[in-house]
Order: structure tokens, then sequence, then C-alpha cells
């Protein structure tokens, strides 16, 4: 089991917060708390999993990045810090469709031919509760609703894009690609959790890989009423189906929570003067 999340540190505006190092933390952004858990593999000081955090000037976007790296040691790091430095310089930008096709071109024309990442991206604009995920060929995220008590897959349909270029590509592969958007609404209580490829890529007792669907299965099974268990029960129920699970890869898991909160007059007003500052940076890359 991970060791106990300290209480939920509030995000500044203008900030962003992650990396690829060992963690278990919570944060907290108008209309959010945001749980984060990631393990590189092997004990390593930084993995291939990076995880980020941003909070816009006035506070009513949140940004949040999972991407699996391909590569490990410098090479990992190295793109670490390109996706950081994107996030950095986008943390304003509302339009999501944007921002993902603008966080592949700069990605792609910073890599060699050998280089890629998986991702999702999700924009949480607080004022409307809305929730805009991308996905760059990562694993589906896990979506929760209060209101009927249920769990079920974010799956996107790759041919809804405003061109006809390619969509959903791993980051780098593909510099036109394009990015379809799944919209929707976050009500009080509502859950979203991210994953990497190391929890649908685990087996049951029997060996047999769970995949998507088994996942699903096993999330179904936690008490979404006790948000701040589901991540330790979750690491501890794929432990005890097989010992190798979540310890072959990098195995990092964001569990997001919609609640009843809103950037303060103080954000609102300050917000152009912080836009003339740079973004505090409390990430950390190994």
């Amino acid at each position: 089991m991970p060791a106990p999340e300290q209480c939920a540190d509030r995000m500044q505006c203008m900030e962003l917060w992650g990396g690829n190092t060992s963690v278990s933390r919570a944060v907290t952004t108008p209309g959010l708390e945001v749980r984060v858990h990631s393990r590189p593999h092997a004990g390593a000081a930084g993995g291939g999993d990076v995880h980020y955090v941003s909070s816009c000037a006035s506070g009513r976007i949140t940004r949040l990045l999972l991407a699996d790296v391909s590569g490990h040691g410098e090479d990992a790091s190295r793109l670490a810090l390109s996706l950081r430095d994107l996030m950095r310089a986008n943390v304003n930008l509302i339009d999501h469709t944007q921002f993902v096709r603008e966080m592949n071109r700069q990605f792609s024309s910073q890599l060699s031919t050998d280089r890629f990442a998986t991702a999702v991206v999700c924009t949480y604009f607080s004022p409307k509760r809305s929730l805009q995920i991308g996905n760059a060929g990562h694993p589906p995220p896990l979506l929760y609703r209060a209101a009927t008590g249920r769990w079920s897959q974010a799956e996107h349909n790759a041919d809804d894009t405003d061109s006809d270029d390619p969509a959903d590509f791993p980051f780098g592969v593909l510099p036109a690609a394009d990015y379809s958007r799944l919209e929707t609404r976050l009500d009080s209580g509502d859950l979203l959790l991210c994953f990497s490829d190391a929890f649908t890529e685990s087996v049951d007792a029997s060996g047999v890989p769970l995949g998507a669907a088994g996942l699903l299965r096993c999330v179904r099974q936690l008490d979404a009423a006790a948000p701040e268990q589901i991540v330790p029960e979750l690491l501890d129920r794929l432990a005890g189906e097989h010992p190798d699970n979540l310890t072959q890869d990098d195995a990092t898991v964001f569990l997001v929570r919609a609640v009843d909160s809103a950037p303060t007059l103080r954000d609102n007003l300050l917000a152009p003067l912080r836009l003339l500052g740079p973004v505090r940076d409390r990430s950390g890359v190994e």
C-alpha cells in the first residue's frame, strides 16, 4: 500500500506541479480535488510516466497531463522536461483542442523519429463545470457519475475531428495528427480515473491480462463514497491478484473528484497582473 497522502495542498494560480518522480499526493484547484500516485519502475529516481497539473492565472482552468514517454533515463527525462515546458507555455490557453494539437506539433519538432509519448490530457473549466478529454494513444480514462453510482469508460470517437488528418496518434508520431475531444460535465461527487498502461496490462490470478474491461470491473468493486481510499485499494487489489502487477513498468494513476468550490474574487481580480509574470514551477524531473 502506498504511504498515506498528506492533506491536499491548494494550488496557486499560475502554477505547475508534477514531474516523473515517485509521489503520492493530493492537490486542490477550484472545483477539483486531484490525487496522484506514481512509482517509477524498479525504484528509479525518475521514470517514463509523466504527470502534470496546472492552474491558470485566475484558477478557472485546470489542466492535467498523464503521459507515458518512450525510453528511460536521460531520454525520458528530456521528454518530461519538454512536456513540462509545453504545459507551462499554454497554461492560460482555453481551447482544449488547440492545446492538444499544439502539444503534438511542438513535441514532434523536438524529437527524433524514434521517440513518442502516449498521453491523456484533461481541461477543466470551473465556471461551467466542463471537462474536456483528449487522448493520444493512451488507455481511456474511467468516469464515475455520483447521480447513477456507476463507473464507465470515457471513450473517444477518432472520427469526430475538425479535419481529415489521422486522429489520436501518440505525440511525436505524426506532426499533422488531429485529436478528437470528449466533452462532458462534472457534477459534485463525480470522479475521473486516469492511469498508465501498467494498470491495463496487469493480470488476474490466472495470468490473463485484465485489459480495459477487466480494470473497469475491478474499479467498480471499490467504494466511490470514499475517494481517498480508491487509489490505495486499487493498488492493493491488483497486487493481490498477481505479484508481478505494477512492478514491471512505471505505474501512475490520477484520481480527480469534482467538488463545490470556485475561484475567489481576489484571484479573478489579480488574474491580469499574473499574466505579466512567470508560471510558478513546482515540478520535479529526474
